[in-house]
């Protein structure tokens, strides 16, 4: 489960963010992950709980923001939002979409 290595990528940015600015409470961590990321929120949220305890992170949440996929179809233009990355264009029924969104996995606010 590569969500545990995330986690702990995650846990390592917050505390050298809190040491650089001599933060000494982290209560909420919130991150983007976007649909099409291949990362399981729930196995995120079991990792943290473990990844967190005996740190600065012992009692700060996790908030997660889910980014909607969005592809563009390169054939004809057309932007939507698939259920899965490969599904049909709805406008001419090709497969052939350039990704918008959907693929984010980034801490984006830090609160204490």
């Amino acid at each position: 489960m590569h969500e545990f290595s995330i986690i702990q990528g995650i846990v390592d940015i917050v505390l050298a963010t809190a040491r650089e600015k001599e933060v000494n409470h982290i209560s909420l961590v919130e991150v983007e992950v976007g649909r099409a990321s291949g990362v399981i929120r729930e196995a995120m949220e079991f990792a943290w709980e473990a990844a967190r305890k005996d740190t600065l992170l012992s009692q700060a949440g996790l908030k997660i923001l889910e980014i909607p996929l969005v592809v563009r179809c390169i054939t004809c233009g057309r932007q939507y939002e698939p259920a899965e990355v490969y599904d049909i264009c709805p406008g001419c029924g090709e497969v052939n979409p350039e990704i918008i969104t959907g693929k984010e996995l980034r801490v984006v606010a830090i609160e204490t």
